[in-house]
């Protein structure tokens, strides 16, 4: 099965005072820089990041939702005209270790849509593998291009597998505590290039 991914960007970092979260560094490389590597590692022939345009240099297409900030669904929304691929992987920029939450997904088992990290049976979509078929029919019926709708309301119809997994793996940064407890670090100033 071809493999396209789709890595969503476009948030308004909000509870880090408005940072630039894909833009934050663990080890000296950017969650963003992180995320299209771990994406290409899995086999991802076309990554597309849904928000606003954060390092050019980055061997990717960029897409933004209209109107800007609708949210994950919204992000999908916009960067499944952009794939061609049968599976496309959906994954958070926030993320800790996108490289290790990827490798813990399985195959799409084959009665199903697609599947998803989660832990007690609790969805974790934002670290997920899809039928690029089937999620462009549950996109075409979201109302207003999936702005401000929930990543549930978008995948929930779908026969999604949860593959178990330990919570860590699909830690995100969320706040400057867990930027910190992942030993990472932010621009300070906004002149500094990614």
């Amino acid at each position: 099965m071809s493999l396209d991914a789709i890595l969503l960007a476009g948030g308004r970092g909000t509870r880090v005072g408005g940072a630039v979260k894909p833009l934050f560094r663990i080890h000296g490389e950017t969650l963003l820089a992180r995320a299209v590597a771990a994406a290409r590692h899995a086999g991802a022939d076309r990554i597309v990041v849904a928000g606003p345009v954060l390092d050019p240099a980055l061997p990717v297409r960029w897409v933004r939702e209209e109107p800007s900030y609708g949210g994950p669904a919204a992000g999908v929304v916009s960067a499944l005209a952009e794939l061609g691929a049968d599976e496309v992987l959906v994954l958070a920029c926030y993320l800790v270790d996108p490289a290790a939450a990827i490798s813990a997904l399985p195959s799409i088992p084959d009665d199903d849509d697609g599947v998803c990290l989660g832990e007690g049976g609790r969805a974790q979509w934002l670290v997920g593998r899809y039928r690029t078929r089937t999620l462009r029919r549950a996109a075409s019926i979201l109302p207003d291009g999936g702005r401000d709708a929930a990543m549930r309301r978008l995948l929930g119809g779908l026969r999604i597998a949860i593959a178990d997994a330990p919570a860590a793996l699909s830690r995100d940064i969320d706040t400057w505590d867990d930027l910190s407890v992942a030993g990472g670090s932010a621009v300070r100033d906004p002149e500094e290039k990614p």
